[in-house]
């Protein structure tokens, strides 16, 4: 299994970046994918979760309404978009998957909202 986030940067409250996870390894489309983010200091909390076939969408209640998660199974990559970026979002960010009891974790991208 192995997950590859890209997308993070720096970004001025505000503004918008699309993270991604490319997915390979394992049957992608058949799992559930999530994001989760690390602050400094801070747990590793959940951030969006998709369903396998992209139905089933939850989001934390700190991002709901600014970010969009999504998927392409034909791509297996799952997305992070996040809008109207505020400094309180600035975190290393995570993708999930977890297969047969196991959580896999990719290497993270930092992302910073600040001026």
């Amino acid at each position: 299994v192995q997950l590859v986030e890209s997308g993070g940067g720096l970004v001025q409250p505000g503004g918008s970046l699309r993270l991604s996870c490319a997915a390979s390894g394992f049957s992608f489309s058949s799992y559930f994918m999530s994001w989760y983010r690390q602050a400094p200091g801070k747990e590793r909390d959940l951030v969006a979760y998709i369903s396998s076939d992209g139905a089933l969408r939850k989001y934390v209640d700190s991002v709901k309404g600014r970010s969009t998660i999504y998927r392409d199974n034909a791509k297996n990559t799952v997305y992070l978009q996040m809008n109207s970026l505020k400094p309180e979002d600035t975190a290393v960010y995570y993708c999930n998957a977890r297969i047969a009891g196991t959580n896999y974790w990719g290497q993270g991208t930092q992302v910073t909202v600040s001026l």
